[in-house]
């Protein structure tokens, strides 16, 4: 009986895949090099410059400003000058007042402008889109156009020369409804919304659990462009207050007087308005810097 042997079935060769070239610094940490260091050191100073000439003209006298050269070093006269401060003008007061002004114009806005950015961003509602652009539009128009309305508006409440006539009209702007609907449109997912919708959730319950944690940082960022926008402001307040119930730009304005103006003094009153801004800055420094990264990248 003869045994048919089959044939050895050859295999096919595998095909190796095309090795890939490595780009170039994969996987490696990219480091800066000297010019990099040196252009942030040169922004660095030239950004802190001014903040160190105002400790330095607040701490000397006039005529020591008035040397050519000037000097360069603090002097021994910043007690003297704050002193003077405080008999020229009433800062204690204002300080007070532009800190209950600019408090609550910032909380006001950031709430605010959280909600409208919110309903803008995720909500369908009729007549949307032309809200959002009657909302920008009202960017382009003067505020020194309202300003008689407006002053005429709190006469008629008998508000002149109260706080509430400078917090009242800057609750809202619409340059922080545009900034956190924008915000809102890239960081909050409509998929976690309809999740929430579907577990029974209000649009309140959503807006207080689910919105506020998400744009925290976004309402850092509006909340120190507001607070230094509020704290800065002098145009209205100049009109609305006096001089025995100020705000800080309000009470500057009264510092120096006299035939030859006493800069020593007036950099001193400023550094007394600057720190409650570099205060707020060191507390709300890292939520601004998340803010940031968080609106720069998208993933």
């Amino acid at each position: 009986m003869t045994t048919l042997v089959e044939p050895p079935v050859k295999e096919a060769p595998v095909e190796k895949p095309p090795r890939r070239r490595p780009s170039r610094g994969a996987g490696k940490t990219m480091r800066a090099g000297w010019l990099t260091y040196a252009i942030m050191v040169v922004a660095v100073l030239v950004s802190a410059f001014p903040f160190y000439w105002t400790i330095v003209a607040a701490s000397r006298s006039n005529a020591d400003l008035a040397q050519v050269p000037p000097s360069l070093l603090p002097g021994p006269n910043l007690m003297a000058n704050f002193e003077a401060v405080m008999e020229e003008a009433d800062i204690g007061l204002a300080l007070l007042n532009s800190l209950i002004v600019s408090g609550s114009i910032t909380v006001g806005t950031v709430l605010c402008c959280t909600l409208a950015g919110f309903a803008f961003a995720k909500l369908r509602f009729r007549g949307r889109g032309a809200l959002l652009a009657l909302t920008v539009g009202t960017m382009m128009i003067p505020p020194q156009l309202g300003v008689i309305p407006l002053f005429m508006v709190i006469a008629k409440l008998e508000w002149v020369n109260q706080l509430q006539s400078v917090i009242l009209p800057g609750l809202v702007s619409a340059f922080g409804v545009f900034f956190m609907r924008q915000f809102l449109v890239q960081t909050l997912p409509d998929e976690l919304i309809e999740a929430a919708r579907v577990d029974g959730a209000s649009s309140a319950r959503i807006f207080w659990s689910i919105v506020v944690p998400i744009a925290r940082p976004g309402m850092a960022v509006l909340g120190l462009l507001t607070f230094m926008a509020a704290w800065n402001d002098f145009f209205w307040p100049i009109v609305a207050l006096s001089s025995q119930n100020p705000t800080v730009q309000v009470a500057l304005r009264q510092l120096g007087g006299g035939y030859v103006q006493d800069q020593s003094v007036i950099m001193a009153g400023t550094l007394l308005g600057t720190l409650p801004v570099l205060l707020v800055f060191g507390l709300l420094g890292r939520q601004i810097v998340g803010g940031i990264m968080q609106g720069a990248v998208k993933g």
